[in-house]
């Protein structure tokens, strides 16, 4: 059953997480594409791609400021090695919104060859505005309630004449940042079971774009149970990340291969909401404020103040996260959503999507 998102068809109701900083670049959007699902690269840090040779000025090894955090030139070269995996099947750019030159990257994401656009981390309320001249270029907003839905509906009808190609609704579970704080993240209410019927009501005002639940959805049974709850297919990141085609270091899906259940839990973020992740010696340190310095060299994202809220809560995200994309197990930031730690081995894209699309 294929799902039509704009001018787009994806053939199974999969959409692959964006995962930022080298987790889902080329290799894994485009084995996800090829398979039938909606492969998604993310523009978070693309300045590390290939050992950082598109960025243009380095301090302490690592890339400077938001315009080499973020290279244009990279982003559009992993387009390009997706597109020679998946060919002219639909790839999205997911892009957060809290990013510095938001409006800039949609844009250079829309010229590199993004089909669709995928914008959380913030409500998204003028993001059609950056994708004037490329009518074709679909866009999903991720929500977490049906408030905030309704509010992105109202806000792109009347400025901008149009609405959502489809929606992504985010439940506590996933890894990373969640759009929910730290005591909803545990409140009935707030689970993604309790969510989807609502947004998928509210959709229903607005023409019922399809929904895409996310959040801890793991197998063919829980796709089932999503659907079955209203939604038209999932989005997923974490079982993703126990691929081989995954852009991941090897030593990243050793950590979640390793990993326990309680091993992974929510922390502080300097983006102002709690992440989800696994933990390990960078959690101890961030703890006993011993961790590496913070000098907030890559300027990432507006909600940390050029390093203030990282000094805050002990440590700076782009530059652990990049260190997780290195492989570095001492000070990286490993992110996972609550069933990274079912991740035993390692198999094929492939393998996965079959899995996922006719059960275990």
């Amino acid at each position: 059953m294929s799902i039509k998102i704009g001018k787009y068809e994806i053939e199974k109701p999969i959409v692959q997480g964006g995962m930022g900083v080298g987790i889902s670049w080329d290799q894994l959007a485009g084995n996800v594409s090829k398979e039938g699902g909606l492969g998604v690269i993310s523009a978070v840090g693309t300045g590390y791609y290939q050992d950082k040779e598109f960025t243009k000025k380095l301090v302490s090894d690592r890339p400077l400021d938001a315009a080499n955090f973020y290279s244009k030139e990279a982003l559009a070269e992993i387009f390009k090695n997706a597109r020679k995996v998946c060919g002219d099947k639909p790839l999205a750019c997911n892009i957060l919104y809290a990013m510095n030159d938001y409006g800039k990257v949609v844009k250079d994401a829309c010229e590199a060859g993004a089909n669709i656009i995928i914008t959380g981390a913030g409500l998204p309320t003028n993001m059609p505005e950056f994708t004037e001249g490329y009518p074709d270029v679909a866009l999903i907003p991720i929500v977490s309630t049906a408030k905030a839905l309704k509010i992105i509906c109202k806000r792109w009808q009347k400025r901008y004449d149009r609405l959502p190609d489809a929606v992504i609704l985010e439940g506590p579970k996933s890894g990373g940042h969640q759009g929910f704080t730290y005591e909803q993240c545990s409140m009935e209410e707030y689970q993604l079971e309790n969510l989807v019927k609502p947004v998928v009501e509210e959709a229903k005002n607005w023409g019922s774009m399809p929904i895409f639940a996310a959040g801890g959805v793991w197998d063919k049974s829980d796709i089932d149970e999503m659907m079955a709850l209203g939604a038209s297919g999932v989005q997923m990141g974490t079982r993703f990340l126990g691929t081989h085609e995954c852009d991941a270091h090897d030593n990243f899906k050793e950590v979640l291969i390793a990993a326990k259940e309680e091993d992974i839990a929510l922390m502080s973020s300097p983006v102002g909401y709690p992440a989800r992740g696994v933990k390990t010696n960078l959690t101890n340190l961030i703890a006993t404020r011993t961790g590496p310095d913070i000098k907030c060299i890559s300027n990432c994202v507006a909600p940390c103040n050029r390093g203030v809220e990282a000094k805050e809560v002990g440590f700076c995200i782009a530059d652990r996260l990049s260190d997780a994309y290195e492989g570095n197990k001492e000070f990286g930031l490993f992110f996972s959503g609550t069933n990274g730690y079912r991740i035993k081995e390692l198999i094929s894209v492939k393998e996965l999507m079959e899995k996922l699309t006719n059960g275990e």
